[in-house]
Parts: structure tokens; C-alpha cells; sequence
């Protein structure tokens, strides 16, 4: 198991040594992403190593008429491979594509209500994440991230994908050695349960503002999906809102976004 170990490493290391990534465009994305930006030097150059890695196994190609450039291919890389920084690549071993439309595409599916009428429905996507196969991004939604709000659809979609490694994405990963089950489930429950809350109208009344998105309450799968989404982009904004679920996403990610830009110096709400 060891030997196998070994030679899978070695295998990633030397397929990644093959893909060249520019100075200069891999230095533009560092100064788009200002939650790259706060990275360590030495945690910058393991992202760049796992982009190429990440790049050398996986494929990305553009649809309905899109072709992408090596700006746009690091731009979703280095999204896609900060949650897993610290974890690696393994986590994303059991599928390969990625699909990159240059806007919202349409999906088809049905549904049965509770009277049992089947529907056909149509609806746009920014993004989709599909159980073992492959990850569907909108270009213009991948684009907008770091715009201050905490949406990021490329991190939404590769957290959907690190929560089915164990089923159907349902707000549960596999959780760490050392992790506490229990604890993860309380903490997310009642989070989620507070977010239902905030997001509904009691009594005539609007709904209350937050800067995480009203979609977090469509599922526990969603909510984890959102909340990793802000844990990255607004760190500041989880501690405050839910410090029992960003705690519990540290110990998943290992890693501290907030103490990343508290040692940066930059001037956080929480």
C-alpha cells in the first residue's frame, strides 16, 4: 500500500512538471483573488504546484461556443484547488471534467409533487456539480468572484464534490480523523435551522438581510456548499454569523481564512 502510495506521487508530481503555467498570467490571478493574495508565500507555491496537478488530470473545456484561454483555465483552477490546499488532490480522484459555459445554461429535469403530477422543468444554472462525473460552471459567474459578497460559484461547485465523496451531497463530508461527528451535525443543524428562520417572512414581516445567500436555505447540501463559498471569500462574515460552523470548516479545510487576513492586516467586521 505504501509502494502504491509512492508511485501514485510520483506519477502526479511528473505528469504535473509538464504543464507550464506563465509567470506572468498566474501572477494576475494571485492579484484578481484577494483571497489568494493573503496566502503565505510558501501555502501560494503549493496552490500553484497543485494547479498544475490539478490541471494535468483533469480536462477543462469550454461549450456553446466557448474556448478557454490559460487565463480563464488558472483563474477556475486556483478556485478549485484552494479548498482542497491542504487535503489534496485525492479528493477530487473520482471524475475528470469540467465544463465551462460563457453564461447560465439550461437544465432539464423532472419532479413529482405530492399529488403525484410528474413536471418538466427549465430553469438557468451558474453552476452544477454531478455524482461522479463532471462539474458545470458558468464563465461570467466564475468571473465575478471576490466582488465582496461571499458568492463564488467555482468554490460552491468543488465543495458539492468534497461532500458527495460519501454519497449525495447532503451537507455531511467525510469528516477527518480526530473530528467529531456529533458535533458536526449539532452545529449545522441548528445553523441551518437559524438560517431557515432568517430567511423566511414570520408575520407580514420581510426577511431578514444577510450577506450569506438566501440559497444556503434550500438544503443542508446547499447551506454547506454557501457557507464554504463565504468561509473563503468573507471569512469575517461566518465567524460572525455561525462561529460554531466556521470553527467546524476549519477543522474540515485546515484551514483559517480569518486568521489569514488578520496576519495580512486587513481590517475584517468580526
Amino acid at each position: 500500500m505504501a509502494l502504491l502510495r509512492w508511485f501514485s506521487r510520483w506519477r502526479r508530481a511528473r505528469a504535473a512538471s509538464r504543464i507550464e503555467i506563465n509567470d506572468g498570467i498566474w501572477a494576475g490571478v494571485i492579484g484578481r483573488l484577494s483571497f489568494l493574495r493573503t496566502l503565505p508565500g510558501d501555502d501560494r507555491q503549493r496552490l500553484r504546484d497543485l494547479v498544475a496537478a490539478f490541471l494535468a488530470e483533469k480536462s477543462l473545456h469550454g461549450a456553446g461556443g466557448l474556448e478557454l484561454s490559460e487565463d480563464m483555465r488558472l483563474m477556475i483552477a486556483a478556485q478549485a484547488c484552494l479548498p482542497i490546499l491542504n487535503l489534496g488532490l485525492d479528493w477530487y480522484d473520482d471524475w475528470v471534467e469540467i465544463i465551462v459555459y460563457p453564461d447560465e445554461f439550461i437544465v432539464e429535469h423532472e419532479y413529482t409533487d405530492e399529488n403525484g403530477i410528474v413536471h418538466r422543468v427549465r430553469e438557468p444554472r451558474s453552476g452544477e456539480a454531478w455524482e461522479q462525473g463532471p462539474v458545470i460552471l458558468s464563465w461570467v459567474d466564475a468571473e465575478a468572484a471576490d466582488g465582496g459578497d461571499g458568492y463564488n460559484v467555482v468554490i460552491h461547485e468543488f465543495a458539492h464534490k468534497l461532500d458527495m465523496r460519501n454519497g449525495t451531497a447532503n451537507g455531511f463530508p467525510p469528516l477527518h480523523a480526530g473530528m467529531d461527528r456529533k458535533r458536526w451535525t449539532e452545529t449545522f443543524s441548528a445553523a441551518y435551522a437559524d438560517f431557515e428562520r432568517r430567511t423566511e417572512s414570520w408575520g407580514g414581516n420581510e426577511a431578514e438581510d444577510s450577506l450569506i445567500d438566501d440559497y444556503a436555505a434550500e438544503d443542508p447540501g446547499e447551506f454547506f456548499a454557501v457557507l464554504s463559498e463565504v468561509f473563503f471569500e468573507r471569512p469575517d462574515v461566518l465567524h460572525h454569523d455561525y462561529p460554531e460552523a466556521y470553527r467546524q470548516l476549519v477543522l474540515f479545510y485546515r484551514q483559517d481564512p480569518l486568521a489569514r487576513l488578520q496576519a495580512a492586516g486587513v481590517a475584517v467586521s468580526a
